[in-house]
């Protein structure tokens, strides 16, 4: 059996539980529990807080863990990044004050800053030259300048709303973060052999993210120009249909370029244009 330690909470423990679930891994629903065993899988989940998970991994008291890479940064524990797992995008964050005339990051020697993320930002302004006065506070990070407690501050960014509301301007990006799949670097060779069927169903279910299966008809001497304009996987699928002339295509389309790509081929010639979502995708 392999233990995955998951944030008892939040936005990360709402994506983590569902990725388990589009991945065919069925856990009783009881956020009050701290450990609960998978009913069709061998896997245990244990309920942390998301600072605590790096070294509960490197630890080896859970094998692997889903975790917010800035945290992972942060606590430095010795533990694998296995696996990027593509949600709960974030940044870490230089702001100051909208007013404050900023023309480098020289501008935070000597400044007080308050952070959340203290080795983080020690490293950075470190390799930079800089020495600020770095003030260590948990939660509402961004009220610090404000109420006078700090010159700026080093948060998680992710849509920007926050530092508006708090009169707050982005002055340098540090670190791009992401959930990550972290590892214990001592499992045997069984939970390793769990491990690659829990990745093996996370890509399928990743791959088909963004991902549309896309089925139409159209003139039979239209489909090599209707087929340049497809990224297939591979290449589109083409069969003859019952009506003399006419072919039925199928392919699978990412959602960014969907309409861009849906209007050329109406232009082709096109038509009963079937679009449908897909769960998983083996590639």
């Amino acid at each position: 059996m392999i233990r995955i330690a998951v944030q008892s909470k939040g936005r990360l423990y709402e994506e983590t539980m569902s990725l388990l679930q589009e991945a065919g891994i069925k856990i009783p629903n009881s956020k009050r529990t701290l450990l609960a065993e998978a009913t069709n899988f061998p896997m245990e989940v244990l309920y942390l807080r998301d600072d605590d998970i790096p070294q509960t991994v490197a630890d080896g008291v859970a094998d692997v863990g889903v975790v917010g890479e800035n945290e992972f940064t942060e606590r430095q524990a010795d533990a694998d990044i296995i696996s990027r797992l593509g949600f709960s995008k974030c940044r870490l964050s230089l702001a100051i004050p909208k007013q404050a005339d900023y023309r480098g990051i020289e501008w935070f020697d000597g400044k007080k800053i308050a952070t959340s993320y203290p080795n983080i930002l020690r490293r950075y302004m470190d390799d930079n030259h800089v020495q600020p006065d770095v003030h260590v506070i948990q939660g509402s990070v961004e009220i610090a300048p404000g109420i006078g407690l700090a010159d700026g501050i080093f948060d998680i960014v992710s849509s920007g709303s926050t530092l508006v509301s708090n009169n707050l301007k982005e002055v340098e990006v540090v670190m791009h973060s992401e959930a990550v799949l972290i590892g214990n670097k001592a499992m045997d060779a069984c939970k390793r052999e769990l491990l690659e069927e829990l990745l093996f169903r996370f890509d399928a279910v990743k791959a088909a993210d963004d991902k549309k299966y896309v089925l139409m008809n159209a003139p039979t001497q239209r489909v090599p120009e209707i087929v340049s304009v497809l990224p297939g996987i591979k290449s589109p699928t083409v069969m003859p249909l019952a009506t003399e002339g006419w072919s039925s295509i199928h392919t699978v389309l990412d959602e960014k370029r969907f309409w861009e790509i849906i209007g050329q081929l109406k232009r082709l010639g096109a038509e009963g244009i079937l679009v449908l979502p897909i769960e998983k995708m083996i590639l």
